[in-house]
């Protein structure tokens, strides 16, 4: 699976990390703890029938890799931005055992944003996604999404909830960290995983994790926002 390299702190530049001013709307949803949700969980099926139809939000349409046709518009609801596109394997952030200048040829040590320690986030452990840098085509700043928000990430019968994480090529889109592949039983390989379509990015508008870095406080929090989303609250 082709992968371009993440847009890095070194490389966004302070413009895309500046904060960002979001639309007015619901106040943005804070966890620092998991919180149990008391329901049933919410199931691939249900987050995909509330997204089977699009409202184009972007001004036009993404590739999934260099050299492909633009064909994948980013979609909105009121309360959710979504895509359907392929899933390349991001594993940029802090170095580790699979994750590594020697596993990945286009490995960077950075991630657009950082952990509440100011360290890079690690692709290996934390399930994140990674957004498109913003263009004239689509600014996910202007619609409620920033680092550590929320997203489901679906493959086949599976969810996974992750946090934005990562900022990529302006034109690209479809990416996701090593955890969060593995999560979704796709192959985490920064060299020869990834699969080349079929994966949904649902990102919750207004949504934060706090810290960015706690996967259960993003499982919670996805899972509460799910369930108000698909039963339409």
């Amino acid at each position: 699976m082709f992968r371009v390299p993440s847009l890095t702190l070194a490389v966004a530049g302070a413009a895309l990390l500046a904060p960002a001013v979001l639309p007015s709307g619901p106040a943005p949803q804070h966890r620092t703890a998991p919180v149990a949700w008391s329901g049933n969980p919410v199931s691939a099926a249900d987050l995909l029938a509330r997204v089977s139809d699009c409202t184009q939000v972007s001004h036009g349409l993404y590739r999934t890799d260099h050299g492909t046709a633009a064909t994948i518009p980013v979609c909105g609801t009121p309360d959710v931005v979504h895509w359907k596109a392929d899933l390349d394997i991001d594993c940029d952030g802090r170095p580790g055992p699979r994750c590594n200048a020697g596993t990945d040829p286009t490995f960077t040590s950075a991630t657009a944003f950082a952990q509440s320690d100011g360290r890079p986030l690690n692709s290996e452990t934390l399930p994140h996604i990674v957004v498109p840098a913003p263009s004239a085509v689509w600014d996910y700043r202007e619609h409620g999404v920033r680092g550590g928000s929320v997203a489901a990430v679906i493959h086949r019968d599976r969810v996974q909830y992750a946090v934005v994480g990562d900022v990529g090529p302006a034109h690209i889109i479809g990416e996701a960290s090593y955890a969060t592949a593995e999560a979704l039983g796709i192959d985490p390989d920064p060299r020869t995983g990834g699969t080349p379509s079929g994966v949904t990015y649902i990102v919750f508008k207004n949504s934060r994790v706090t810290p960015i870095e706690d996967p259960d406080a993003a499982v919670a929090l996805g899972e509460e926002l799910a369930r108000r989303f698909v039963d339409g609250g």
